[in-house]
């Protein structure tokens, strides 16, 4: 075999085990690490709850806003290159006097071309129904939690029942191309809080930080003592709580930028309180089986129908 051709395959057979192993720690390796530790205490957020009084929500409803389309190892790492959707989700909290909002979706102009769907319909009654919440959440400052929050048309209005956390506030950086007009939040005196705080009856909000600095869980008791966890995406899809692997190396570390060891810890705890609790209904951030689900249930009603207090 001549000098040159040894030579060449030496240097290609490099070439493909480094590639190998980058595809590998890129694309697929989602590994427990052995520091990841998160501590959620159910009992201790039960007992804040039954400690303030008040009508707490009496059903949950869901719109469907919009919907993504990313490979499926994005999702779950090693899951392989077919695409899954990703819907964009909004939910309301209808209580006997009022309503409440968990995130607030985004519009088709932020979305753009990133889209593969888009429901103007389900946007336009999520936008009206911001305007009557007494209570606005934001489970964490990406675009699709908190852009339909930022371009409302009426941002005066909401931005007095908006609780947006410190975190949320402090990185703007972390929601672009969703962003606030200049000036709009002058004088916003954001929410400060450890680790639970009772924002209303029957819900608490529970810190998660990892997928961004303002990732918080949002737990809700209703006053037929229901419970459901909504969990933004510390979770994409339930799978990942399940088979206890993050998103793909190449998103979280180069695109989302996240605290993979935080998000790792998370996962463990929520897979521990499913585990312990299956009768706590956990909301992932985009997983449109689990919606459907919960639809079908009746623990979700689908779409912003029912009247709630006030409206």
């Amino acid at each position: 075999m001549p000098v040159w051709l040894k030579r060449s395959l030496i240097a290609l057979g490099v070439l493909v085990a480094v590639g190998g192993a980058a595809y590998y720690w890129l694309v697929v390796e989602s590994r427990m690490p052995s520091d990841a530790a998160y501590a959620l205490d159910i009992g201790e957020v039960r007992r804040m709850v039954a400690a303030v009084p008040g009508d707490k929500p009496v059903s949950v409803e869901v719109e469907k806003v919009a919907a993504f389309s990313f490979p499926a190892t994005a999702i779950v790492a090693g899951d392989g290159w077919s695409q899954r959707e990703l819907p964009v989700f909004s939910y309301r909290l209808v209580t006997p006097e009022s309503s409440v909002i968990i995130d607030t979706a985004l519009n088709a102009e932020l979305g753009g071309d990133n889209l593969v769907a888009f429901d103007a319909d389900a946007y336009a009654r999520m936008e009206q129904a911001m305007q009557t919440a007494s209570l606005i959440l934001i489970t964490h400052e990406h675009m699709d939690h908190i852009g339909g929050l930022t371009v409302h048309a009426d941002l005066p209005a909401v931005l007095p029942a908006t609780k947006l956390t410190r975190e949320q506030f402090d990185h703007p950086e972390r929601s672009v191309p969703a962003k606030f007009p200049d000036g709009a939040l002058q004088g916003y005196e954001p929410l400060d809080y450890d680790k639970y705080k009772v924002v209303a009856p029957g819900i608490v909000l529970i810190k998660a930080p990892g997928h961004s600095p303002g990732s918080q869980m949002i737990y809700v008791q209703r006053a037929d003592g229901s419970e459901m966890l909504f969990i933004g995406d510390v979770a994409w899809h339930y799978r990942n709580i399940a088979t206890q692997r993050e998103r793909a190396r190449l998103v979280t570390q180069f695109f989302l930028k996240e605290d993979r060891t935080a998000v790792f810890g998370q996962l463990a705890a929520l897979k521990a309180l499913n585990d312990a609790e299956p009768e706590i209904a956990i909301v992932p951030g985009h997983d449109g089986e689990i919606v459907g689900e919960l639809i079908e249930s009746g623990v979700l009603a689908e779409g912003f129908t029912s009247a709630a207090g006030g409206e």
